[in-house]
């Protein structure tokens, strides 16, 4: 063992402590060493704060607690809500032509106190609405920074915490000024940015995410105290003279954050660093604008030319003071050539607008370019429309889904999903340049958002229409305005899918141009352009996109190139955006004007069915695997609710495929005379017990098997059989009580309805046509959205006849049948088993379709609306009921004829007398038309054809009805 040191043993025991030397223990969390002074420990931890009020709420700016290596940070409080907004410059010159400012505006799930879902738990790349609100910070703070001030600058707005109440978008922009006045970045604000809303006609200040929900306005306003810098508007066909008001109110809260800001720079604020300004010089100006205006000046007065035509002829110029600038070795004015050109376009154009109201294309100021409209331009689809305005052009396609297709947002604040997107494509193709694809655009997200915000408005309820909506805006050309034009392709692509919106919108792009006096700095005059170029939006002060109704404005959007506009400028531009709105709105409305009707094969099909939890519980299946099996071999979406099934399919064939599996697992209301496919589960001597309906137990008595004697059960149904039975009660007990011999005709009415008629069919082709008429007794109640808006609700039977012909090829396939060689009571026989036919047709029971389009049958009286909708609550089989009141009232006995001068299905029934017209002449008989949209057969007896022509009357009576549900009508003599 080592020997101390004989000089540390000298040292008394309290010399060697922690805190001898200044340095604490590490668990105390602090630093190392200790300062040496009070002083020094908290200098850096100084805090400053300004609280102020805006509306009824109380806000707090905070410096100097978080991030304070930053040029600048500020922590905005509201209530519970906490956002801290960074600024950082980059060091070092500049070396382009254009300001690098970023923003990035983060909502991490630890603001609300969740976990994210993610597999590593982590968030992933920023969403849709985090890069939104990254531009409503971006987009009034960038015009505020000096030109030519071309440095790096990086602003990262983070959400601390959230209540939910309050949105921190807002928030964030007001703490990216407090921090940029307080950073040592020159930049010429603050600026004041509030929200507006409106409930009953009265506007709030900073309302909260459930003001907003009972809101006709969402109005976010910024500007600095004198001028109009970013305005953003989701409304609902709010007024032009309602949104100037609201302007004007959001201009008077909006400038009360400034001052707070400006005590708070006074107090921590840092003085203002010195930055290399990349300016053009007089003598670069002069030269480049000696050589280049008369060129560009020739250019810009020929309307004639195109984008790419008038594009070309400007690089040509600038290739021609390129050459000049070589010959004379101006290295200096070689680097800024091309903002110097761009500089000297900027003023002819604006110079020509300002004194003499000509624009670059030869139009008016306020003269809309010429439109094209298309509606259902691709056929396939749920729907599509091509817009074109000028040389701009969109294609909008929509697409209809399952409530379960809905966009799952993941935001601090708002709703939890959205039904209606729209997603807007700026491919490079549309402006002849090569580029690649893939990622999210900041700017792709914001035009489509835009767009978005306009349909909201005139969108149906999800009650009345549940589906999800997707609007793919593809610009397939872009010279100005391409988010208008989605708003004009869109709301036609809508209507023409048969959504029924409440009528079209529109929207429009609308510029200034405006001179400066010299000596102010104010402007003297200016000039609005409706209807914008590309062109006269780069080199134009603002971009004004309103888009709106016949009544009103539902979105709009402000951007603006230099350091903010009057606002009573930007209100008058409100009139010309008006009326070029309606203009564009009377151009669709020749092209389409309401939701067409679409009830095509290629239609989607939805249908809401109501059951008990027990029986989703069992349709879903162990971890969702029934369902999922579903829809694999269906290709429908299914969508669980509380008691409620919502299925949604491409088409209505698969719609019945869907609908007959559901049915076969779930099952259906029980009603009395429904018809039900089940399996024979056991067999007792007084008759089988059979499982069906989704697990339901029904007695099917032996008296019920068949309208012949039944010695054993066992000779007529075995285990494990599958058979069609109709419901035909309960006993007293509550058993469900099941008929097998109720699904077919009486052996004597069969026969006289195929004697009368001149032919006969076997079991096998009973057993079929029973099928046939339980497919249309089980089919699903269909809905019009017409229907559906108006209240009104149809019952297949209100709609749909039973015997009504859909065509007269019906009655050739009826005679080809009536060609049978053995008759025996009515009955074909089999020529080897000679079996009975009540036996044959208890053993050749068929797999019948639980449910089927009603589609089959042609009605006269049924109702299509623009999408067919399902909403089967209860399945409705009184069909099954007025044919099986029919076989009672034949077997009562012979019923009077019945003399009419029309008939309707309803009324036509064995012995009914009426005056019919002959529609066809057949070779073995007549078409008759007995008015009423209903047809029925006439055959000729042997040797007694009689010379009718069409449209001769003939008075005949309703004899039978053949398998098929059609009239067979004999002649009545007169005398």
């Amino acid at each position: 063992m080592r020997r101390a040191n004989p000089l540390l043993r000298r040292l008394p025991p309290h010399f060697l402590t922690w805190r001898t030397f200044r340095f604490h223990t590490i668990f105390s969390g602090r630093r190392g060493f200790a300062g040496t002074t009070t002083t020094t420990n908290t200098k850096h931890l100084d805090i400053f704060t300004e609280q102020f009020e805006i509306g009824s709420r109380v806000i707090t700016l905070e410096t100097g607690k978080f991030a304070r290596f930053a040029n600048g940070a500020v922590v905005l409080t509201m209530e519970n809500t906490n956002v801290l907004s960074t600024v950082v410059s980059a060091k070092g010159d500049a070396v382009r032509d254009f300001l690098p400012l970023t923003v990035d505006y983060q909502e991490k799930q630890f603001a609300q106190g969740v976990i994210p879902t993610s597999f590593t738990r982590r968030e992933g790349p920023p969403k849709e609405r985090e890069l939104l609100c990254g531009r409503i910070i971006d987009r009034p703070i960038r015009p505020l920074f000096p030109p030519g001030f071309y440095h790096e600058v990086q602003v990262t707005a983070s959400v601390l915490s959230s209540d939910g109440e309050h949105d921190p978008d807002v928030l964030a922009a007001n703490a990216t000024s407090a921090a940029l006045m307080l950073s040592d970045i020159p930049w010429g604000g603050p600026i004041g940015m509030v929200r507006i809303g409106r409930i009953c006609g009265k506007f709030i200040v900073n309302p909260t995410t459930n003001e907003l929900k009972l809101s006709d306005l969402n109005l976010v306003y910024a500007g600095t105290m004198d001028k109009t810098l970013m305005i953003d508007v989701q409304a609902c066909e709010i007024s032009e003279k309602d949104l100037e008001a609201g302007l004007r109110m959001a201009h008077l809260e909006a400038i009360k954050y400034i001052e707070p800001q400006i005590r708070l720079a006074a107090k921590a604020g840092k003085s203002k660093k010195e930055y290399k300004l990349s300016m053009l010089s007089d003598k670069t100006m002069d030269k480049v604008s000696n050589i280049a205006e008369e060129p560009i000046k020739a250019v810009f007065t020929d309307p004639t030319y195109g984008k790419f035509e008038r594009g070309e002829a400007l690089d040509n110029i600038t290739q021609d003071v390129k050459r000049v600038l070589v010959e004379e070795g101006d290295e200096e004015s070689l680097k800024v050539l091309s903002k110097a050109v761009d500089t000297a376009r900027k003023k002819v154009v604006r110079k020509r607008i300002i004194a003499e109201g000509n624009r670059v294309d030869g139009r008016q100021l306020d003269e809309v370019r010429p439109l094209y409209c298309e509606a259902g331009c691709i056929p396939l689809l749920h729907g599509s429309a091509l817009f074109s305005r000028g040389e701009t052009q969109v294609l909008c396609t929509v697409t209809l889904g399952a409530p379960t297709d809905a966009q799952r947002l993941e935001s601090v604040v708002g709703p939890p999903s959205k039904r209606f997107m729209l997603h807007y494509s700026f491919p490079p193709f549309c402006i002849n340049e090569v580029g690649k694809h893939g990622g999210i655009n900041r700017r792709e997200v914001g035009h489509g958002t835009l767009a978005e915000k306009a349909f909201l408005a005139v969108l149906p309820p999800k009650e009345d229409f549940p589906y999800t909506i997707r609007v793919n805006s593809e610009v397939m050309a872009s010279d100005g305005s391409t988010s208008m034009a989605t708003v004009c392709g869109g709301s036609m692509a809508l209507m023409e899918a048969g959504i029924p919106v409440r009528e079209h919108v529109a929207g429009v792009s609308v510029g200034l141009v405006s001179e400066l006096d010299p000596s102010t700095g104010k402007i003297a005059d200016y000039r609005i352009l409706t209807d914008i170029l590309g062109l006269e939006d780069h080199l134009g002060d603002i971009d004004f996109k309103i888009a709106g109704t016949r009544k009103g404005v539902t979105a709009s959007q402000l951007d603006m190139k230099p350091a903010g506009i009057p606002l009573d400028i930007v209100c008058e531009c409100l009139e010309p955006a008006h009326k070029a709105r309606l203009l564009i709105l009377e151009h669709m409305e020749q092209e389409i004007s309401i939701p067409r009707n679409k009830n095509d094969s290629t239609s989607p099909r939805l249908a809401t069915l109501k059951y008990n939890n027990d029986a989703i519980r069992r349709l879903i299946g162990p971890m969702g695997a029934l369902k999922k099996k579903i829809e694999e071999e269906t290709g429908a979406r299914m969508s669980v609710g509380d008691g409620e099934l919502t299925v949604v399919a491409k088409n209505q064939s698969v719609m019945d495929k869907v609908l007959e599996k559901v049915d076969f697992i779930v099952g259906r209301e029980i009603e009395v005379g429904g018809i039900y496919t089940g399996i024979v589960t056991n067999i007792k001597e007084y008759g089988a017990f059979v499982e069906f309906n989704g697990g339901h137990q029904g007695l099917l008595h032996i008296s019920e098997l068949s309208y012949e004697p039944v010695s054993r059960v066992s000779e007529v149904v075995s285990v494990g059989q599958k058979l069609s039975l109709m419901c035909i009660g309960q006993d007293v007990y509550g058993n469900i009580k099941l008929s097998l011999k109720a699904t077919f005709p009486r052996p004597g009415i069969l026969e006289t309805n195929d004697v009368t008629e001149g032919s006969v069919t076997s079991a096998k082709e009973t057993d079929g046509n029973a099928s046939r008429v339980q497919e249309q007794q089980n089919s699903a109640s269909e809905l019009s959205l017409g229907d559906l808006e108006s209240g009104e609700a149809k019952s297949p039977t209100s709609q749909v006849p039973v015997i009504v012909i859909r065509s007269a090829a019906e009655c050739d396939e009826e005679e080809k049948s009536s060609k049978v060689p053995q008759v025996d009571n009515g009955v074909q026989l089999d020529r080897k088993s000679k079996s009975r036919p009540s036996q044959n047709a208890i053993h050749s029971a068929p797999k019948s379709k639980s449910r089927k389009s009603q589609d089959v049958i042609d009605s006269s009286t049924s109702h299509s609306g623009p999408l067919p909708y399902t909403n089967a609550k209860k399945t409705k089989l009184s069909m099954q009921k007025e044919s099986t009141s029919d076989l009672q009232k034949q077997e009562g006995g012979e019923q009077k004829p019945k003399n009419r001068a029309s008939v309707t299905a309803k009324d036509l029934e064995v012995g009914t007398i009426v005056t019919a017209k002959v529609y066809q002449v057949r070779a073995q008989g007549f078409v008759l038309d007995l008015g009423g949209g209903v047809r029925g057969v006439y055959r000729f007896e042997e040797n007694n054809s009689r010379d009718f022509k069409i449209g001769d009357e003939m008075r005949v009576v309703c004899s039978s009805f053949s398998s098929k549900g059609i009239p067979v009508l004999s002649l009545v003599d007169d005398k």
